[in-house]
């Protein structure tokens, strides 16, 4: 997905009066404006690859407001951001599933030698590179650290 292909997706909702999509379209955009000046200034474009980093931020955001306004019982809200996270998830790739995490968990800790929660940062390391955009960081943590344990 391209930062052109976005602008295209926003016009395109807003000749249908998709007044969600819109919005949602018109803040990932402007996220990654500030992406691109916080990378090069105003003659940076944005790759392909920033554009899934700022997807995959817009995400990581939904889902922690989500999880805060169900803490603080504000259910419209939450639903709203659930809304928009389901948008942004349409632009991301396919995620992976769990068990095929936890198969590149087990390849990671033999590769790495990890045999502590010390030696988290190495195994991480060693995933992320695999992963990346495919799957949940916090997931990876959660599943690296259930093994060192």
């Amino acid at each position: 997905m391209t930062k052109q292909q976005l602008k295209e997706e926003l016009k395109q909702s807003m000749l249908a009066r998709d007044a969600e999509k819109t919005s949602t379209l018109r803040m990932i955009i402007s996220a990654l404006g500030y992406y691109e000046i916080e990378k090069g200034g105003a003659g940076y474009e944005a790759t392909e690859e920033d554009v899934l980093a700022v997807l995959q931020k817009q995400a990581k955001q939904r889902r922690d407001s989500i999880e805060q306004f169900k803490a603080g019982g504000r259910e419209e809200l939450a639903e709203k951001e659930q809304k928009e996270l389901e948008l942004i998830q349409t632009y991301l790739p396919e995620m992976m599933d769990e068990e095929s995490i936890r198969k590149l968990v087990d390849e990671a800790i033999v590769q790495t030698g990890a045999t502590s929660s010390a030696d988290m940062g190495k195994v991480m390391g060693a995933l992320m590179s695999k992963v990346k955009g495919k799957a949940d960081g916090s997931l990876i943590s959660k599943l690296v650290k259930e093994k060192l344990d």
